[in-house]
């Protein structure tokens, strides 16, 4: 990964040997390519959330009660395909997933197999509005509950 500046930006420990580990080979260098585009799009270091590879966080709390943290941004390389999660629901992007390239999509999920696939300027616009809205502070519920801000 390379910082605004083209020098070599510092990976945690962590997250290397996580995206080292990656197969396929396509996968893991797709990966590679999110680790820039991310902190490109968030500002922010990487950092683990069990297999996901996170940005920032924000702080989401259920109608039940039930609350947490979770990453803003994130993604995760997976065998089948690369997993961009996208917390405040993919409907909000549609008009930018129609320009992306190959990719399917769950509630708040946009999966990826082949970033050469995809136009990576749509990716970073669809992954900086998120990560922007996530951390505004209005946005308090996770895309299954509803997608809509508080």
């Amino acid at each position: 990964m390379v910082d605004e500046a083209g020098e070599r930006a510092t990976v945690p420990a962590d997250v290397r040997d996580r995206i080292d580990e990656v197969t396929p080979a396509k996968r893991r260098r797709d990966a590679e390519t999110l680790l820039a585009l991310f902190a490109r799009a968030t500002h922010e270091e990487p950092a683990m959330w069990s297999s996901i590879v996170g940005y920032g966080t924000y702080h989401y709390r259920y109608d039940s009660g039930r609350e947490g943290d979770a990453p803003a941004a994130g993604f995760a390389p997976r065998k089948a395909a690369t997993v961009v999660y996208l917390n405040d629901g993919v409907g909000t992007y549609a008009d930018l997933l129609e320009e992306l390239g190959p990719h399917t999509t769950g509630v708040g999920c946009l999966y990826l197999k082949d970033l050469e696939a995809v136009r990576l300027d749509v990716l970073e616009q669809i992954v900086q509005r998120s990560y922007t809205a996530l951390t505004s502070g209005t946005y308090t519920q996770r895309a299954r509950e509803g997608g809509t801000q508080a």
